[in-house]
């Protein structure tokens, strides 16, 4: 389903404190559009999924990645837990877009293009989807790969970034708003403490850049 008004309206207002608090330099959420379509955008789908990035910071969840046996398709594991990748998964999935469904589709035809390090013979529809190597390689093949810079005017919202934090992936959301001097986008991710937004673009080296837009159809 798509985002909700209720989430619209709850982002905002948290927003709308957030900002007050002097966190960033905020941009409309009600603007129909903050960044001009892009090619191959479905129209409407960066503020969407901003929106739903965004409404991932008003929960409390805590880092626990554990193997969990979920649900398939559209599983999730509890809603208080979660690593970076559910960040992703669940702000996709209220635009309409299962990547766990996608991810294990891609992986049942195409094994050989994704990564073997857990030493894997088949896919695994409790887990591929929430690991960052995976969705560097489903976001390649299905999206656009982009090129990795150190100019945050290269990074634009919707956009998806990966990192390494010291050996470890981590992945986040660019979104639709700005850091106090208003020169880079901010990120949601959760690094260890719940989903947050914040000023981490150049914290850690960048290993990936994508842009991936699904099968976004904004009357859901």
């Amino acid at each position: 389903m798509g985002v909700t008004n209720t989430t619209r309206w709850i982002a905002w207002l948290a927003l709308v404190a957030w900002s007050c608090g002097g966190g960033a330099t905020p941009l409309p959420l009600h603007a129909d559009r903050v960044t001009p379509p892009r090619d191959g955008e479905p129209m409407g789908f960066v503020t969407a999924l901003t929106v739903a990035a965004l409404e991932r910071t008003l929960h409390e969840v805590r880092y626990d990645p554990t193997y969990r046996r979920i649900d398939y398709p559209g599983g999730d594991v509890p809603p208080h837990l979660g690593v970076c990748t559910d960040v992703v998964i669940r702000a996709y999935r209220e635009l309409g877009i299962d990547l766990q469904r996608l991810v294990h589709e891609d992986m049942q035809a195409h094994f050989d293009s994704y990564p073997k390090r857990w030493g894997l013979s088949k896919p695994d529809p409790n887990i591929d989807h929430r690991r960052v190597p995976n969705l560097e390689v489903f976001f390649a093949r299905h999206g656009d790969k982009l090129a990795v810079t150190d100019d945050p005017e290269d990074y634009l919202p919707g956009d998806l970034v990966t990192w390494d934090v010291a050996g470890r992936p981590h992945i986040g959301i660019m979104v639709d708003r700005l850091s106090r001097d208003g020169r880079r986008h901010l990120v949601v991710h959760n690094i260890g403490a719940g989903p947050r937004l914040e000023d981490m673009l150049f914290d850690w080296p960048i290993t990936g850049h994508y842009r991936y837009y699904g099968s976004f159809d904004p009357g859901n």
